[in-house]
């Protein structure tokens, strides 16, 4: 992360322990490793949450793109019946069957049988 060899760590140990003094420095060298866990943790955290917020982003934008296909395969689905509307005013709407009328012509029916009986 920052480049640091063996004999710069030795140095920095050395001048810490010149500094502090025997009895200091374990508490310091303590609290230095509190304080980089610390940090450490923090920016896991925040890491975390970037990827997090990356990851949403990218459903919304998958989630837009899938609902604008969908509604124009919606609306190419839509436009052939909305020209047959016109000419199809006569005809029974979808799941409803038309009556049978009275002077249907021969193929059936009550009326039809009683002529052929009598």
């Amino acid at each position: 992360m920052f480049d640091i060899g063996f004999a710069e760590l030795l140095i920095v140990a050395v001048v810490a322990l010149l500094v502090l003094g025997p009895e200091k420095l374990p508490t310091a060298v303590r609290t230095l490793g509190l304080w980089m866990g610390k940090f450490r943790r923090t920016v896991s955290g925040i890491q975390s949450e970037i990827s997090e917020e990356l990851r949403l982003d990218e459903l919304r934008r998958n989630a837009s793109i899938e609902k604008d296909r969908l509604e124009e395969e919606l609306s190419e689905m839509k436009t052939p019946y909305q020209s047959a509307k016109p000419g199809a005013s006569d005809a029974a709407p979808f799941g409803e069957a038309q009556a049978p009328s009275a002077d249907a012509g021969a193929g059936g029916g009550a009326a039809s049988r009683d002529k052929a009986e009598s």
